[in-house]
């Protein structure tokens, strides 16, 4: 392995995994920290380890610890996460200033993928990424950037339906960044199976994601490659309902004068209170789902060192 900074910590699990080239999926933890409310956030996030383990493959959450990367947690970190309040919610530029003062929090789609790509683990697993925003073209996530710059395989179920979702297509275009549709032809919304909106290409199978990713990084680009999950058909939420509850929860927001990364908590938390709870009954399905659908694109991704030496 490529030597570490020395604020990076990775569990003897995760470490002896990447040695030995087993399967290992990345997970982020700011559904933990700001993403879900207590105890929900502390379930989901041991169900989707679980999830993983149960196809076989080794789950490595990510989060940063008193001022400590960490990559492979324990059940006493998962319920510091979990029950702590004014964590930090850490992109890619927020490493440096958190481990400078020895802050803990959550890392996003993108503070998860920059460790990912740091330590070598080619494939991860989250609920949405960010995009660009509505009404506010100028405000673009950082995950769009990170996704430009790292080869891994990201597992998602689309875009957070709360962004716009063409113009973030066009931007992931833009970037030069594969969409996948994992056994659809269409980007999922999220919440919702449907958008409306096309995929680069519709894969039938964790091979065939495998195969595309080495194809596009054999070719000597390094950026991610989306694969995009619908969410499954028992706790999907249809698209029409999520966006009224979206546009009333976007009128509240400006209302509040809510902005920067304050804006997606509170406009998810507002979308489940419109839709009594039944967007977090998809975001919870969906994570799930996501997670076992990357653990299946792990193994097709890895190969034992036993193998990669004969």
């Amino acid at each position: 392995m490529i030597p570490l900074p020395k604020n990076f910590v990775l569990s003897e699990e995760i470490s002896r995994a990447l040695l030995e080239g087993q399967p290992v999926v990345a997970l982020e933890s700011t559904v933990i920290t700001h993403g879900l409310p207590y105890p929900e956030n502390l379930t989901i996030a041991k169900d989707m380890e679980a999830v993983v383990r149960e196809e076989n493959a080794i789950p490595a959450t990510v989060a940063v610890i008193e001022g400590r990367v960490r990559i492979g947690l324990d059940a006493t970190h998962l319920e510091f996460l979990a029950g702590s309040e004014n964590l930090r919610k850490i992109s890619s530029r927020d490493f440096a200033p958190v481990i400078y003062t020895k802050e803990s929090g959550g890392t996003t789609v993108a503070g998860t993928l920059a460790a990912a790509k740091r330590v070598g683990i080619k494939v991860f697993a989250t609920g949405g990424i960010g995009g660009v925003h509505r009404d506010a073209p100028f405000d673009i996530s950082t995950d769009l950037i990170q996704l430009s710059t790292s080869p891994v395989i990201v597992v998602c179920a689309g875009a957070k339906s709360i962004l716009d979702l063409p113009a973030t297509l066009e931007r992931l275009e833009t970037l030069g960044i594969p969409v996948a549709g994992y056994q659809t032809d269409e980007f999922p919304a999220f919440y919702s199976r449907e958008s409306g909106l096309p995929v680069s290409v519709a894969v039938q199978s964790a091979k065939d994601v495998a195969d595309i990713a080495k194809t596009h990084w054999g070719m000597g680009f390094q950026s991610a490659v989306l694969v995009t999950v619908p969410p499954p058909e028992d706790v999907a939420v249809p698209a029409k309902r999520i966006e009224e509850a979206i546009q009333q929860a976007l009128k509240d927001a400006k209302n509040k004068q809510i902005h920067g990364q304050a804006v997606t908590p509170f406009l998810l938390s507002r979308v489940n209170e419109l839709t009594g709870g039944d967007s977090m009954k998809a975001n919870l399905g969906l994570l799930k789902n996501n997670a076992r659908v990357a653990a299946l694109i792990a193994h097709q991704i890895y190969t034992p060192k036993r193998t990669q030496e004969i």
